[in-house]
């Protein structure tokens, strides 16, 4: 068994750190401490030494440093943020990060400096004791001891270490170590930011995202549509250390009521990003009108080509185009609690609702047979004896996620199998293999050939809570590696025949999406900020990213 070995902590303070170590393995103890005492009497100074061990690969889990947010002149958005980042998770608001938390129950310590000289203290005092009322979260607080936070945080009921009594500190090696040091280690240095014109595009996205956010957080004035399109889009500003990829995630961000000088600068700066946008639209926009959020996408074909569907929060399911995002239709009744959603060649629209079952309209571009065609024809379409069999299969199994081509329909569900029946055997049972460990989250599909006998070959991809993306063909076994896998769980899959070949995107559950293009092998990559709710690739190559309050149309450069 291998072991860490930890150095002992500066300054005596072996007792202090030995009290860390016992609370951060002790079950029973309180899940938040809080490390305080007066100014200079070495609280960074100790904490710098936990999360330097905490913070390297071979530590014990029950010692582990999973994140530390240095508060020093932040905000909430901007803690919150840093936090969700560094966790894997999205988040804008403190509830929202425990609620994230909440549902991913690995063991997580957190570390926060510098309470005291935060912008909001006290919010933050009570952001740190919203998450450690979660059971498997701890908090490391670190605030003076004379401060307001400190106040407000013992009124939590943490464990306290104030350094500045006697019993935290061992005076013999006190003694020794400040004959050998004569500066103590901070936990981080505090370089003066230099100051950034709030108004200018180059400026915002080339300063410190984390000085930007605390300035646009205590601001009252718009900046032009920039503080808006900075805080919809915060999180991801953080996460990306590209001037370029910054310009671009504002430029999504940026409503029809901002300054319209600003896209120009942004559009230039982002002028070396993977993506140029081809349109967006953010919550409140009118020309054209905001769809509302995308909590399902569908890209449309044939019948609905040149369409992307959308399905918002009440079930209505609106046709835009996918050139401009203006309006085309809509479905006749609402879906409601749509997840998913999935067009038929002949416009035939499904979905699945929150209780796994299939339900389908005909869109406006549907034709439906009259006259002697229709005396002659009055048994059920193909179209429709599939979505027969697809629903009848449904109905003993609740389906998760779906997708559709020309020639199939596919469903899944939450103990990781798929389903997939095809048109050209459309009463036939459907196909089932399991792909993953725990619930399918996401598909997507292409329709790639035909082989010998003439029966089209589509491929399939799974996308899991477990975080990996299959693939699979029906009838056929599925290829063993996963396509790609990360430590978070898929939240959205989309694919696409283009005319630079098949292309799949994948968006993540802390917020970022990928874009893999097979013909020549190139991974493209792009953060909205919000969570990523769903994704639709069009056949000439764009990608249309869904969120609660963001509908963007990225095109690959």
């Amino acid at each position: 068994m291998t072991t860490t070995r930890w150095d002992r902590p500066p300054a005596g303070r072996e007792p202090a750190a030995a009290a860390l170590l016992a609370w951060l393995a002790d079950q029973a103890a309180p899940r938040m401490c809080l490390v305080t005492g007066s100014t200079g009497c070495g609280k960074s100074t100790l904490l710098a030494w936990l999360v330097a061990h905490g913070t390297r690969s071979r530590t014990p889990q029950e010692r582990r440093i999973h994140a530390v947010a240095p508060l020093h002149g932040q905000g909430v958005r901007g803690a919150v943020w840093n936090l969700a980042n560094q966790l894997g998770v999205v988040a804008r608001a403190p509830a929202e990060l425990a609620a994230a938390l909440a549902t991913d129950h690995r063991p997580i310590t957190i570390v926060l400096p510098d309470l005291q000289d935060a912008a909001d203290a006290l919010l933050l005092a009570d952001t740190a004791d919203l998450l450690a009322r979660l059971e498997h979260v701890r908090i490391i607080v670190e605030a003076t001891a004379s401060s307001p936070a400190a106040a407000r945080l013992a009124d939590h009921a943490p464990a306290v270490m104030n350094l500045d009594h006697d019993q935290w500190t061992d005076p013999e090696r006190l003694a020794a170590w400040q004959a050998t040091h004569d500066k103590p280690v901070p936990l981080h240095t505090l370089d003066p930011a230099p100051a950034v014109n709030l108004d200018e595009p180059e400026e915002v996205c080339l300063g410190d995202p984390l000085t930007v956010t605390a300035h646009y957080e205590s601001s009252d004035d718009q900046h032009g549509g920039l503080r808006a399109a900075w805080l919809r889009a915060g999180q991801a500003l953080l996460r990306e250390p590209q001037s370029s990829a910054r310009a671009l995630t504002l430029l999504c961000a940026l409503g029809d009521s901002a300054d319209p000088r600003l896209k120009q600068p942004l559009t230039a700066l982002a002028a070396d990003s993977d993506w140029s946008l081809v349109w967006n639209r953010v919550t409140g926009d009118i020309r054209p009108p905001w769809p509302g959020p995308a909590l399902a996408l569908a890209a449309g074909h044939e019948a609905l080509a040149g369409t992307v569907l959308t399905a918002d929060h009440r079930g209505v399911v609106r046709i835009i185009s996918a050139d401009s995002a203006r309006a085309s239709g809509r479905l006749p009744r609402p879906l409601a609690q749509t997840q998913a959603l999935a067009a038929l060649p002949d416009g035939t629209v499904l979905a699945l609702g929150a209780q796994g079952r299939l339900t389908w309209q005909h869109s406006p571009a549907v034709r439906k047979p009259s006259g002697i065609s229709a005396l002659l024809d009055d048994g059920p379409t193909p179209v429709e004896q599939l979505i027969d069999t697809m629903s009848n299969h449904l109905a003993q199994v609740s389906g998760r996620a779906l997708t559709a081509t020309a020639h199939l329909l596919a469903a899944a569900d939450d103990a990781g199998t798929v389903h997939a029946a095809t048109l050209h055997q459309p009463t036939a049972r459907p196909h089932t293999t399991a792909l993953h460990a725990g619930p399918v989250t996401a598909l997507a599909a292409l329709d790639l050939d035909v082989s010998d006998d003439g029966t089209p070959i589509s491929l399939l991809y799974s996308g899991g809570a477990d975080g990996r993306v299959r693939a699979w063909s029906p009838g056929h076994p599925a290829l063993t590696p996963p396509v790609t896998q990360r430590p978070v769980p898929v939240t959205a899959l989309a694919a696409a025949n283009t005319d630079n070949g098949p292309v799949l995107a994948v968006g993540w559950a802390d917020g970022l999406v990928e874009h893999h293009t097979w013909n020549p092998g190139t991974v493209r990559t792009f953060s909205a900020g919000p969570p990523v709710r769903s994704l639709a690739a069009t056949a000439n190559g764009d990608l249309v990213v869904g969120c609660d309050d963001m509908l963007v149309c990225l095109r690959p450069r």
